[in-house]
């Protein structure tokens, strides 16, 4: 069996190698394959999808066009150019490494995926692709794209999102593997037969696929069946109250703890719990903070990984501006990294008149 699958995706890497130069999209992190491009774009495409990331990307790399800018940039100025693009723990380890490639290597990015995982942040997938694509390292950079596309090309009944699973890939690919340009443009053409032709919930393109005539499950009339996913769990939900606090034109926000979800980005004020206008009315004066007036405006719900924000938001009319920072609706759009988790807010302080 294992021969078999090695003799398909000879095949397929054979095909790949010609297909992809034909037919790759033009994307900016594409025309200079630096390290540093790979790495940011790589960091910037997961969980998020292509066409969302490349005004991203191009602000970012704008901003921060080397390492050494990277490293030296002042945390708030990176997470405001991250913000929208979440998962905020990337962010910081891509200054992290940064800092330890200029301190410890002298500038000098390491040119292999094992030293590279040595790296904050930087895991299996994007050591892979910087060491391939950048070096020509002959290994592979396996994501949710590449177990798709091979778990339906040779109809891998396992579930794709179990570690042993991917490890079997990997291994499958890792004996078979080109070197040098081979190794680059192998990686890329993986990611863009999983990104625009393989795609997911059973809506591949096989009529566009180089690999049709030899996918196992298109062959066999299951394409739709792949990959095998286990179910998910339900999310928890946590129910909040927010608040919009104004006062002489600015808002108040505050920096969030600097450990656990969205740590260190900045948020309106906020309390657990459902709170009724009353409760909410209560609840701001017992922290001395009495309302002139207090409107709900809306309710906004925010799905993470594994839990559910519903939040109820009031406007709120204060008298002074003394337990919190205060900011204009300019100066929150421009300096401060608000989550998107709170776009709805801020979206409400952008579009009415204060």
């Amino acid at each position: 069996m294992k021969n078999e699958q090695t003799d398909i995706l000879k095949t397929a890497i054979s095909r790949l190698l010609l297909w992809y130069p034909e037919n790759k999209k033009d994307l900016p992190w594409r025309r200079a394959l630096s390290p540093y491009a790979v790495w940011i774009s790589e960091s910037m495409l997961q969980q998020t999808r292509t066409s969302a990331v490349i005004p991203y990307y191009e602000r970012f790399m704008t901003a921060l066009p080397k390492l050494s800018d990277l490293a030296a940039v002042e945390d708030d100025a990176l997470m405001k150019l991250w913000q929208g693009l979440g998962y905020y723990s990337r962010a910081r380890n891509l200054k992290k490494t940064a800092q330890i490639i200029q301190k410890d290597y002298g500038g000098v990015w390491p040119r292999t995926a094992k030293e590279l995982e040595k790296l904050p942040g930087i895991g299996a997938y994007t050591a892979g692709a910087v060491a391939s694509i950048a070096f020509g390292e002959p290994s592979p950079a396996v994501d949710g794209n590449v177990l798709r596309v091979i778990s339906r090309l040779l109809t891998i009944p396992d579930d794709i999102l179990a570690p042993q699973t991917k490890k079997y890939v990997t291994d499958l690919l890792c004996e078979i593997y080109p070197t040098g340009d081979g190794a680059s443009l192998l990686t890329q053409a993986w990611m863009e037969l999983g990104e625009n032709v393989c795609i997911p919930n059973g809506a591949a393109h096989c009529e566009d696929c180089p690999l049709a005539d030899i996918c196992m499950a298109k062959a066999g009339g299951i394409v739709e069946l792949f990959p095998y996913r286990s179910p998910k769990k339900p999310r928890k939900i946590r129910e909040l109250t927010v608040f919009l606090l104004e006062c002489d034109g600015k808002f108040a926000i505050r920096k969030r703890e600097e450990a656990g979800l969205l740590s260190g980005l900045y948020e309106f004020p906020n309390t657990d719990g459902k709170l009724s206008a009353a409760e909410a009315k209560a609840y701001l004066e017992n922290l001395e903070t009495s309302p002139l007036s207090l409107k709900p405006i809306g309710n906004a719900t925010h799905l993470f990984t594994h839990v559910e924000w519903h939040m109820t938001g009031y406007f709120v009319t204060l008298k002074s501006q003394d337990k919190y920072r205060f900011a204009t609706k300019e100066e929150i759009q421009k300096n401060y990294a608000v989550p998107s988790a709170f776009r709805f807010f801020e979206t409400y302080i952008l579009q009415n008149e204060t």
